[in-house]
């Protein structure tokens, strides 16, 4: 017996349980500030020939010539470089954020699938610049063909009698099917690296590239926020939002199309064929600690955060790209998470 009596026990918890919410608190705090100085960055590159954002520009560049000063580096000095950081983070912050209602809904196939759809918009992109000459933005192409994909994931699901994630399947196979035989029949037309795409390269994120993630990532916040309680009583109980005559098909197309939003803002840094994983990981290493949904949404944008920083430090260091180094740190930080919770299987809570 060690003498200690459940009023001792409550007393311990209290403190502890501040002190949690405080850590929390504080890592989503120094996110959102990076996150918001990373959007600074984009806002100013396209703003630089103003007379106040010129200054601003210039202060960042600073900042970069002194970080490779004294990291012994010679990266942080270009522009490339902060687009690419830029849309690394947002994407550790959107990621996990939709992420966390697809792992509890079991849906977490849906972003490979959208990710596969994205590739067939970029080559159908690719088909129409080597076609027509036209030289707009090949992100666009994936976004919109990506949404139109979730749409179409969006209906199979509900119109079709097949079982389980079937239809995502079908459509996986399908899109990917698709995006190879284009990207066959228009090769060498043009000078585009698809490698990048597929695998992830710093290199691919271009200024327009940066911008899209930064508005893109503001969409998602704001949707998620504004629709967070639907979202989650449809998480934890569908059955009951449609007795409650909540929209459930809206509110379920809404969740796929935010995805395919993020999977293509996200497969510039991690590439189509690893851009699910920061769906996924990040959230599945929270859960493993976190004692409430939205316990874990906060963890995971802080594991997510993480990765990408981690992932960028190995793909500067080491040369290697970055969708495989980002991934790898996530697992690393999802095993982590295993020893820290005592490889316990907790509950969540859809409350606190």
């Amino acid at each position: 017996m060690s003498g200690e009596t459940p009023a001792d026990g409550g007393h311990r918890t209290r403190p502890d349980r501040g002190l949690r919410r405080t850590v929390e608190l504080v890592g989503i705090g120094i996110t959102a500030l990076v996150a918001v100085v990373m959007l600074g960055f984009v806002a100013l590159y396209w703003a630089q020939d103003l007379p106040v954002a010129s200054e601003l520009y210039g202060a960042f560049r600073s900042l970069g010539r002194g970080m490779d000063a004294a990291f012994g580096t010679n990266v942080f000095r270009h522009p490339i470089m902060w687009q690419s950081m830029a849309t690394g983070v947002l994407v550790g912050v959107v990621a996990p954020l939709v992420g966390s209602f697809l792992v509890h809904r079991e849906m977490a196939l849906i972003g490979e699938t959208l990710a596969h759809t994205a590739f067939a918009g970029v080559a159908i992109g690719i088909l129409v610049t080597s076609a027509t000459g036209w030289n707009g933005s090949l992100l666009l192409v994936a976004l919109v063909v990506g949404i139109l994909g979730a749409l179409v994931v969006q209906w199979l699901t509900e119109r079709t009698d097949a079982y389980g994630d079937v239809p995502i399947a079908i459509m996986l196979s399908g899109s990917f099917a698709v995006g190879t035989l284009i990207i066959s029949y228009g090769d060498g037309l043009t000078g585009v690296n698809i490698r990048g795409y597929l695998f992830g390269n710093l290199a691919v994120v271009t200024p327009q590239g940066a911008r899209l993630m930064g508005a893109l990532s503001l969409l998602v916040v704001a949707g998620v926020a504004l629709t967070y309680k639907q979202l989650l009583f449809i998480t934890f109980d569908e059955q009951a939002a449609r007795v409650a005559q909540l929209n459930v098909t809206g509110y379920n197309t809404l969740l796929v199309v935010l995805t395919a939003v993020v999977v293509v803002g996200a497969m510039q840094v991690l590439g189509v064929i690893l851009v699910a994983a920061m769906l996924v990981v990040p959230v599945a290493a929270a859960s493993q600690i976190a004692r409430s949904f939205r316990e874990t949404m906060y963890l995971g944008v802080i594991f997510g955060q993480l990765s990408v920083i981690g992932g960028f430090a190995v793909s500067i260091g080491l040369g290697l790209p970055s969708g495989g180094s980002i991934v790898v740190t996530a697992i690393a930080v999802y095993l982590a998470s295993i020893v820290g919770s005592g490889f316990s299987v907790k509950a969540i809570s859809a409350h606190g």
